[in-house]
């Protein structure tokens, strides 16, 4: 039994949490600064809880000593100092973040260790580039690779269309942070909330625009290769315009805190919630212009007696399939690891991204390579 610790113990700590801690394979440690927090979590998971901040990497770094890897479910803001504790502990390192400067301090801690650092482990950045990556593999000159991805309430009751699902923090900062594309063949950064575009899928329109973070390091990994490449976060119709209304011209981007106190008391949390997953790759293949598109949606279920969204599931699924595969020795055992360098055919016969894989590839012909 391999141990590992989970630095977070919010919705998707706990999750994580409890989906290794059932396979038995895993013996687990939480580590949360909230007593109260930690004492959420279901009492038939976890073997140990540490009340714990993780402020200072050497004390982190003390309680990691001897684990197999530590796991990061913890806000963007102090995800570098779980990084910093896992190379002063020597283990493994595999994380969530969204965030740009987080992986690039990751990749910088990665150099030399002789341990793995693979972050961006959940849905997008995560799951979305194994997807889109093992499509790309099967053209012989790329031109488009557009990836978009939205985790959303079923049932939509407010303005903004929209539900808390997961961080509040984490969505305001993918809302402001500059976006990286490729355009052209140019690698280029462009504001958030920009690109807005609609589409249909099963008869429901959808409005998709620029956000940060989700396209993890595909675009440093198909630079030389691809015309085109970008990510955009799916909403429903008249989301993008309030939020820009609220960032921009209310100017609550430089006002975090506020905005987060208004999204939290403004918009319910719900389990009721639907991932969906929209990848299409267009290009040369034997000298033909093909498309080959990857599409699902997710929904939330009962997992363990317990209700738990759809974006717990794909993000929770993410990680933990990710940590197995390293387990088993089918990902590089040290240095920064790519969400690139995760196949898609292990992962989807993997007991946890089987999550993905049961509900299938709804259109085109794309097939895990």
């Amino acid at each position: 039994m391999r141990e590992v610790a989970i630095v977070g113990a919010g919705k998707i700590g706990s999750m994580i949490a409890d989906w290794l801690s059932h396979t038995e394979d895993y013996r687990v440690t939480v580590i949360d600064k909230s007593a109260e927090q930690l004492g959420r979590l279901d009492s038939n998971g976890t073997s140990q809880r540490v009340a714990l901040d993780v402020e200072k990497p050497s004390e982190l770094a003390r309680t990691l000593e001897g684990k197999f890897a530590v796991l990061s479910a913890a806000p963007f803001q102090v995800t570098g100092n779980v990084a910093e504790a896992a190379a002063l502990a020597g283990v493994h390192y595999l994380d969530l973040t969204e965030d740009v400067t987080v992986t690039q301090k990751v990749k910088a801690l990665a150099e030399g260790a002789p341990t793995a650092f693979i972050p961006q482990c959940g849905l997008a950045p995560g799951f979305i580039a194994f997807v889109a990556f093992d499509l790309a593999k099967h053209f012989d000159r790329l031109q488009d690779v557009r990836l978009r991805v939205g985790a959303l309430p079923q049932f939509p009751s407010n303005a903004l269309n929209y539900n808390l699902t997961w961080s509040t923090d984490g969505l305001i900062n993918e809302y402001c942070a500059p976006c990286e594309v490729i355009e052209d063949g140019v690698l280029r950064q462009v504001p958030a909330l920009e690109g807005r575009e609609e589409f249909s899928l099963d008869g429901v329109t959808y409005e998709a625009f620029n956000t940060s973070g989700g396209i993890g390091t595909l675009c440093e990994t198909l630079k030389s290769s691809v015309r085109n490449l970008n990510y955009r976060t799916i909403r429903y119709p008249g989301h993008v315009a309030i939020m820009k209304t609220l960032l921009h011209d209310l100017r609550l981007r430089d006002r975090r805190e506020v905005l987060k106190d208004i999204l939290e008391y403004a918009l319910p949390t719900t389990l009721q919630d639907v991932v969906i997953i929209f990848v299409t790759v267009t290009g040369s293949q034997a000298g033909r212009f093909v498309q080959e598109t990857y599409a699902t949606k997710i929904y939330g279920q009962m997992l363990h007696g317990a209700p738990r969204s759809a974006i717990q599931i794909t993000t929770a699924a993410g990680i933990c399939g990710v940590l197995d595969l390293l387990a088993e020795g089918k990902l590089p055992e040290r240095g920064f690891v790519r969400q690139e360098d995760v196949p898609l055919a292990d992962f989807l016969h993997n007991r946890f991204g089987r999550v993905y894989a049961a509900y299938g590839n709804r259109t085109g012909e794309a097939k895990p390579s």
